[in-house]
């Protein structure tokens, strides 16, 4: 697919932007007179904020998305309204997916996790760990939604941290994709199958424009989790996690390869292509690693005899009236091989030095 002829800063949702979402920001954009007809409201969560669907299309191919099923991951959200935008559009891919698909969004799922920017809900319940129980309105929400509509494909769209690289490469996971497994055992049932098919058309589109930052998912089996509920369900289900990109920390990067990762999958599947990637391709994927600190401090030593050679340091991210503050903390100190940082300084080198003295959070942390 070539991305530039989407023009995507012409579909971007400008009134979006940043790491945390308004849901004043959300209302605005569900409520213009271009989507308002295709918005319904599926139920209230702990708090009774509404929970809103959209619904794009009129194909015999089901697919349901939802987003921010944990609150403080908003990347895929901003996405989702750019796929809505774009699917607002008149042109011969869009109708093309709209005259194959019908597509039913959930943008945000915990909106009371989105407005605290929490993982988990107003009740301090993990959403992606209520698909027995389904203790949670937002869980009973979603289930309701899925036995209503009966989807033929499920994504369920997530944030993932910094830390993570692909495989044993210095890159890190910008995007990452899994298959859900549908049993202990992990075998390929047909719906994973196809999950994987259509990761594997995802990594093929996306390896262009970010080669080497694009990993596979840990596939560890977990029935409570919702998308291996909906695997074990027969239902081909995919996991979408929005990863770094190197100084993104906004997640603006990002959010634009999520969304042609959207495309890709659903053009796919409209389209009907999937059998045309290999099923073993999906192994070749890289599986994600732990090996990234948002700052690598070197030889830390030399500032402070108390630090063991090196210090890798993670960022927290803190809400401060609607705004994300990145504090730092120390994750770990040692040798710390066969680690990356997003960022290095080394306390050999006098600017390094100069820096981490000037810089206010760091002075505080380390002297």
């Amino acid at each position: 697919m070539n991305f530039s002829s989407l023009n995507y800063q012409d579909i971007k949702e400008l009134s979006v932007h940043g790491r945390y979402i308004r849901r004043s920001q959300l209302q605005s954009v569900i409520n213009r007179n271009s989507i308002q007809n295709k918005v319904s409201q599926l139920g209230n969560s702990v708090r009774n904020s509404p929970i809103h669907k959209v619904t794009l299309g009129s194909g015999k191919i089901k697919i349901l998305m939802w987003s921010q099923m944990h609150g403080n991951e908003t990347t895929t959200t901003k996405a989702v309204l750019d796929l809505i935008n774009y699917l607002n559009k008149t042109n011969e891919l869009v109708n093309q997916i709209l005259s194959s698909v019908t597509l039913t969004i959930v943008p945000v799922l915990n909106p009371d996790g989105a407005v605290d920017y929490t993982r988990e809900n107003a009740n301090k319940v993990d959403l992606n760990r209520d698909a027995i129980e389904l203790s949670q309105p937002e869980s009973r929400i979603l289930r309701v939604l899925y036995n209503e509509i009966k989807p033929d494909y499920c994504f369920n769209l997530h944030d993932q941290r910094t830390i993570f690289n692909v495989g044993s490469l210095e890159k890190p996971a910008t995007l990452s994709f899994l298959a859900p497994a549908h049993d202990i055992q992990r075998n390929v049932s047909a719906s994973r199958g196809q999950s994987m098919k259509i990761i594997v058309a995802i990594h093929k589109a996306l390896s262009s424009i970010i080669p080497d930052q694009i990993g596979r998912y840990d596939d560890a089996f977990n029935p409570n989790c919702v998308g291996d509920a909906f695997q074990l369900l027969g239902t081909p289900t995919i996991l979408f996690e929005a990863g770094h990109f190197p100084d993104d920390y906004q997640r603006e990067q990002t959010r634009e390869f999520i969304f042609y990762s959207l495309i890709t999958a659903i053009s796919v599947i409209a389209q009907r292509k999937i059998e045309g990637y290999s099923l073993d391709t999906y192994f070749d994927i890289p599986e994600n690693n732990k090996r990234y600190y948002d700052v690598l401090i070197l030889n830390a030593n030399l500032i402070n005899k108390k630090y063991d050679h090196n210090i890798g340091i993670l960022y927290k991210e803190i809400l401060n009236e609607e705004i994300i503050i990145f504090n730092p903390f120390i994750e770990a100190t040692g040798e710390l091989k066969d680690s990356f940082g997003h960022k290095y300084l080394d306390c050999k080198d006098q600017n390094d030095l100069n820096f981490l003295k000037s810089d206010r959070k760091l002075h505080k942390l380390l002297f």
